[in-house]
């Protein structure tokens, strides 16, 4: 019996929920783990880079293993390792412990993300995409978002470590749902795809090469930015738990936003234009929170702007990527992911830096400024793909 394309959204959109709620709920605990086992803050910004790159270079295993054995089998798999690994997150008891829990649970959440847009693109047509990959990731990003407020609370009521063990329930639910009645879901197997081939043709054409670049900038600034919000609001307003997730859950509630119209504006105003104004509201939200975060007000207002932008970008450079291989789908959303993630980890080490060489107005004062770059770059270099306009770019691996 196939499935309706909406329960299909639902069931990949629940396992997405659990990843980033998981992924992104470190940032605004970071001060309560780093005062639980004993280290700086801005020190403790190493669980977030320990997780991210690890998330990002596995991108490249698990593409081609789906693309071969099915992206539904691989999600699946993968999701039970993930259980795994983010209970064990509950238990670390120093830095290093902790720092290799959270790598562990990179690697298997690792495939979620990427392999289910992936599958969105094998089962939805092209003017249908958009607004599907937008659903799935503002269900997704919904779990960021309510991470923020569930995470402080849990965190605040109990403990830090309450909170991994929450996910880690959670994400027994969205598991079991995979292993019942998300069998069903259509999942196409390559037995002749080859693991290292089809990178080598989405590598050497310009399109792509110039928006994976696009993407890996994206995931610096905007990543970069997100990763210290929790702790510039604990450091400027002296606020607990609680009050920074509810705080930082206009992110998620304003990318659920940008999800759900980000596929009507790109087929009204083309994708390159939706692409522009997302870069240019996280340009934005980081220059209000430099000139005005000492105002409480403003400050979720730019909290608010950078899950907007980030979503509209972020869900239209997925788009334009689906396109780039069809019959090699998983490697080509692989690759994407492993720039964003990759590059969010970079961007998370880096803001570190800023932030002991000149506070945090520096870190968000340079991102601001380079938001603004990327925005004429991305400009120059990113082509519209299915509104009309321009047709797909051609893949050497189709």
């Amino acid at each position: 019996m196939i499935m309706k394309k909406s329960s299909i959204l639902a069931i990949l959109g629940l396992s997405g929920f659990v990843v980033m709620a998981d992924n992104w709920v470190v940032s605004p605990i970071l001060p309560s783990i780093a005062a639980g086992i004993g280290i700086d803050p801005v020190r403790a910004g190493l669980l977030i880079t320990a997780y991210m790159i690890p998330f990002g270079l596995f991108q490249l295993v698990f593409g081609p293993l789906a693309d071969r054995f099915g992206k539904r089998q691989v999600i699946t798999v993968a999701m039970i390792a993930f259980t795994v690994g983010t209970g064990l997150s509950a238990t670390g008891a120093t830095l290093t412990g902790l720092a290799l829990y959270r790598a562990l649970t990179g690697v298997f959440a690792a495939s979620v993300m990427p392999i289910s847009l992936a599958l969105i693109g094998d089962l939805f047509p092209m003017e249908e995409r958009q607004s599907a990959i937008g659903t799935f990731m503002g269900v997704s990003f919904l779990g960021q978002g309510l991470s923020m407020a569930i995470g402080g609370t849990i965190a605040y009521l109990v403990s830090w470590r309450g909170v991994f063990a929450t996910y880690a329930g959670l994400s027994v639910i969205a598991t079991t749902l995979l292993l019942s009645i998300g069998s069903r879901i259509p999942s196409q197997r390559n037995p002749q795809s080859k693991m290292l081939a089809p990178f080598a043709g989405l590598l050497t054409k310009r399109a792509s090469v110039l928006t994976y670049l696009v993407v890996l900038f994206e995931g610096i600034l905007i990543i970069g930015s997100f990763s210290y919000l929790g702790s510039y609001i604990a450091r400027t307003y002296r606020f607990d738990n609680l009050i920074i997730g509810l705080i930082m859950t206009a992110f998620g509630v304003m990318a659920v936003l940008g999800g759900r119209v980000s596929g009507r504006l790109a087929m009204r105003i083309g994708r390159r234009a939706v692409l522009t104004v997302g870069l240019v509201l996280a340009c934005v939200s980081d220059a209000v929170v430099f000139w005005a975060g000492g105002v409480l007000p403003a400050l979720v207002v730019g909290v608010g702007l950078m899950g907007l932008g980030f979503m509209l970008a972020h869900s239209t450079l997925l788009t334009i990527a689906t396109e780039f291989a069809s019959k090699a789908r998983g490697m080509a959303m692989s690759l994407v992911a492993f720039a964003f993630m990759g590059g969010g980890g970079i961007g998370t080490a880096l803001g570190g830096r800023l932030i002991k060489a000149g506070g945090f107005p520096l870190l968000y004062g340079c991102y601001s400024l380079a938001l603004a770059a990327l925005v004429a770059f991305a400009v120059t270099v990113v082509r519209d793909v299915g509104t009309g306009n321009v047709r797909p770019v051609p893949s050497r691996t189709e």
